[in-house]
């Protein structure tokens, strides 16, 4: 951001992005006594701006060495080195969403972004930032909308879950909202459809979940509110841990 503002260049942006991601990728070479683990830990890096270009986004663990019957035991050292190096943000699923979530976390789902969504559309749109700035038909920021989203919520403090039930769908995000007992989900919308949204519809009336409130982030610039859902633009992210 310093760059930018001084020279308003987004080419020398760009050359700190890939300094700053060669330097995670050379940084794993701590584990040079153990190649197989080093080749791991890279490839697992280097495949998040894919997995999260798919439907599901996330990690799908007999990808990573390309060998069937791969789980997240496999490679349960490899997630922890990038999550507690601080190079990868972990959002986990849950299998009961109420709270405290972390009671009900499922491992065998896992979905890992960048740490700064900078490094991201760096890796999927190089130098040509018309993607981002001119709002680019027929480019899917989808990614981009919900790493932003991750980056903000864990800068507060926010572990990150999310839940992906078979039958009802998925919900982006769910943060512990330890003033009303409760879990919160959070959907992100990159695109104007953004008030579709029928698994978050399911969860919120789910009177088991205890659901208080819930959040839609989009690119509108308003907002509105439609019983316990809120719709925000998504840079309002930054306040919703300060309600």
């Amino acid at each position: 951001m310093n760059s930018f503002i001084a020279d308003t260049n987004i080419v020398k942006v760009r050359t700190i992005h890939r300094d700053i991601r060669a330097f995670y990728a050379d940084d794993a070479s701590k584990y040079e006594a153990d190649s197989s683990r080093k080749l791991k830990i890279r490839r697992i890096y280097d495949m998040i701006p894919s997995n999260l270009e798919s439907k599901k986004k996330r990690v799908v663990f007999q990808d990573i060495e390309d060998k069937r019957g791969k789980r997240f035991s496999d490679y349960q050292d490899e997630f922890e080195y990038l999550i507690s190096a601080g190079i990868v943000l972990d959002v986990n699923a849950i299998t009961t969403p109420v709270f405290p979530l972390t009671q009900s976390v499922g491992k065998n789902l896992l979905k890992l972004y960048l740490n700064d969504v900078g490094l991201l559309t760096d890796v999927l749109y190089g130098s040509n930032i018309r993607a981002i700035l001119d709002d680019e038909t027929g480019i899917n920021l989808g990614s981009v909308y919900e790493s932003v989203v991750a980056q903000e919520l864990a800068a507060h403090g926010c572990k990150l879950f999310y839940y992906d039930n078979r039958s009802k769908g998925e919900v982006d995000y769910l943060i512990d909202d330890y003033d009303s007992l409760s879990a919160v989900p959070i959907e992100v919308k990159s695109g104007k459809d953004y008030t579709v949204h029928s698994a978050l519809n399911t969860f919120v009336k789910n009177d088991d979940y205890h659901v208080k409130k819930a959040y839609v982030l989009s690119n509108a610039r308003e907002i509105t509110t439609n019983g316990k859902i809120t719709y925000l633009p998504i840079y309002d992210v930054m306040f919703l841990m300060g309600e």
